[in-house]
């Protein structure tokens, strides 16, 4: 069974930090590109970062230089650093892990961050 469980969100004043970690069982971690994305209320999911089995990244313009996507594939983990925090970055955050190749694709349920003074 494919679990993938994300944690760290929470309640966060402006120009603050989170580390939001997704742990991952029942797939092989490293072959599969891993994505953060995000939804806030009344909006569509989106792209917020991806990380590559090779470790390359890609990062959406609303969060470049101030997020960092990295994976741990010996602890089937990935993670999103988030500096700098905006109240615009309020959402729900979503791990999510792909495989184009083997047309796989599974979804953790999320963990909410809340960016307010």
């Amino acid at each position: 069974q494919v679990q993938l469980v994300e944690s760290g969100g929470g309640l966060v004043q402006p120009g603050g930090s989170l580390r939001l970690s997704c742990a991952a069982s029942g797939i092989t971690f490293s072959i599969y590109t891993m994505n953060w994305y995000r939804q806030a209320p009344g909006k569509q999911r989106d792209l917020v970062a991806t990380i590559t089995k090779g470790g390359s990244t890609n990062y959406a313009d609303s969060v470049k230089g101030r997020f960092t996507i990295s994976r741990d594939n010996a602890k089937n983990t990935v993670y999103l650093q988030m500096n700098s925090l905006k109240p615009e970055d309020t959402a729900v955050y979503y791990c999510n892990a792909e495989h184009v190749l083997f047309h796989m694709d599974y979804w953790g349920k999320g963990t909410l961050v809340t960016v307010s003074s």
